[in-house]
This record gives structure tokens, sequence and C-alpha cells, in this order.
């Protein structure tokens, strides 16, 4: 069966394809605004991995929305999580058997309900699955370090494909990137670079 999985290249979605690697026949699909060319970072760690990689592309409205949201809000959730529910629907749009993302228990942001999984399956036919949904930080955290090599920093310093730094991108071009710190908290970010020696 084919699987689409939302993809970063961070230690969660990349832990989650390996995970899905042995049931499914797994495609890694980094969304995108096209605002900047980051998804090339989850293409080098989806090659570096012997993942099948694809781009999916978003609608740049969305972005727009999600960052007014952000402005309005004067913080980042709301916004990252109406991306979150946009590439979801655009992936199981897609024409794959079953679909994936990288959330983990104790997300905050992006999470997807129990509701929100049913309605998709159900509009889509096809299978929604979290594969770390059972799974802590700390859990999540002695996997990847077990298995995987990561780069870890500050938000703005990784080089990583998410929603968050296609929005910062948005954000800065209009308000400058002074801005960016007053709407997004300080937070660190991963970035797979390969399996580890271990």
């Amino acid at each position: 069966m084919r699987l689409g999985l939302l993809y970063s290249g961070g230690k969660d979605s990349t832990l989650a394809a390996m995970l899905l690697d042995e049931f499914y026949d797994v495609t890694v699909m980094t969304a995108t605004f096209e605002i900047t060319d980051d998804w090339k970072y989850a293409r080098e760690t989806a090659q570096s991995m012997g993942f099948e990689f694809e781009r999916l592309e978003l609608d740049r409205q969305v972005a727009e929305d999600a960052v007014d949201t952000i402005r309005n809000d004067g913080f980042p959730r709301n916004g990252i999580q109406r991306v979150h529910q946009h590439a979801l629907e655009r992936l199981a749009d897609s024409g794959f058997d079953a679909i994936a993302d990288g959330t983990r228990r104790d997300d905050r942001v992006p999470t997807v309900s129990r509701a929100q999984a049913q309605s998709l399956e159900d509009r889509h036919d096809v299978d929604y699955i979290a594969p770390l949904s059972g799974f802590g930080r700390r859990a999540v955290d002695r996997l990847v370090e077990s298995t995987l090599d990561v780069t870890v920093g500050p938000s703005e310093e990784i080089t990583r494909a998410d929603y968050e730094a296609e929005l910062r991108a948005l954000i800065a071009e209009a308000d400058g990137e002074e801005s960016i710190g007053s709407l997004f908290p300080a937070h660190e970010q991963t970035y797979v670079t390969g399996f580890n020696d271990r």
C-alpha cells in the first residue's frame, strides 16, 4: 500500500517514516508554499535516509491567512494548525492509500483530533496514521539518539523544511526580521543528517 507522509526532515517525521516503512511503500512529502526553497533540506535528508521524496504544493492564500492569524493572535499556534490541516487535506487528495504525519502524543501544535482524523478518512477514502501518537517527546528522543544523526538548535538557525520557516519568511518580508521574535517563542528545531554509527 502506498503511503504519503508529511515530512520536514526533522526527527519526528523521520522517525515516523522509519516506523511506517516496515508496512507501507512510503513517499515522504514536503509541503511547500514555494515561498522559500527550504524544501531542499528535507529532500537531502530523505535521500540520505533512502526515502522516496516529493513536494506537496500548498495554496499560498492559506499561508497569508495563517500569517494574519499569527499577527492577530500574537502567537503561532492557530496559524500553524490551519496550515497543517490544509496540508493533510492536500495530501489526502494525492492518491495515496494512507497518509501520515509525525505528530506526537504531547505536541501542542500541530495536532489532529480523533474527529478530524475520522473526517479525513471518510471524505477522502484514505487511512490516516499518526505512528508517534503514543510516544512522548522523551521516548522519541531516546529512539532518535540511538539511531539518527541530528542537528539541534534555535528555530531561527536550523535549516529545515517545515511550515514555520515559510511563515517566518512571509512575516519577515512584510514586517521585518525583528517582528518574528515577538510572534514566535524561542524553541529548538531538529534536522536529520542521516543514520548514526552506534
